[in-house]
């Protein structure tokens, strides 16, 4: 191996995902305001994959600064409806309104990831999960909001795919790492092309 790898995150997911594929690696969380980060670029209409490329650069630069030569792994998901990119639901009410705008719908979870060396960018992609909601009505998002209480305001969607929120789902064309917000098989790709893993 050529570098040290650092995730700039301090996602358990993520730091879940590189540990079980044997991944031996540093993790750091990056400091960057992504609400100020987005403003402006969705203001400027820039697209959904746009603004999740931008996020995940913005920490991986952020955490380079910190580990001279070290290959930083960024990473970052918007969810997105057409042109409307959604943010995590502030309370319950909020919550049901997204589950409601999702309903008969087909939503993309844009997952992006960027390697950064030296505030280089060696490599950036994105994957795309599209996602089939089912025919919703309130009187089931509201019970089931009830029992999947206060969780459902820990992600974007509302929902958790890993539980209960599975049965909101008609149809879903992706893979299960894009969805939890890292693509890790082009990223283990291209970390073998650079020599940064074990080929």
């Amino acid at each position: 191996m050529t570098s040290s790898l650092v995730l700039a995150s301090a996602s358990p997911f993520r730091r879940a995902l590189l540990t079980n594929a044997g991944l031996a690696f540093e993790a750091q969380a990056a400091r960057v305001d992504e609400r100020a980060l987005e403003r402006p670029l969705e203001q400027s209409g820039a697209s959904p994959v746009d603004v999740a490329l931008a996020l995940a650069e913005a920490k991986a630069k952020d955490v380079a600064r910190h580990f001279e030569s070290a290959l930083v792994i960024g990473s970052d998901q918007t969810m997105s409806l057409g042109a409307r990119v959604y943010h995590k639901p502030r309370d319950m009410a909020e919550a049901a309104e997204h589950l409601l705008s999702l309903s008969s719908k087909t939503h993309s979870l844009n997952s992006a990831v960027v390697l950064v060396r030296d505030d280089e960018i060696v490599w950036r992609h994105v994957s795309t999960a599209h996602m089939t909601v089912r025919p919703l009505n309130r009187a089931f998002i509201e019970r089931h909001l009830q029992r999947v209480g206060e969780k459902a305001l820990a992600s974007v969607g509302a929902y958790q795919l890993e539980g209960e929120g599975i049965q909101l789902f008609e149809r879903i064309d992706g893979d299960y790492f894009t969805i939890l917000g890292l693509p890790m098989l082009p990223l283990l790709s291209k970390l073998r092309e650079l020599g940064a893993i074990d080929a």
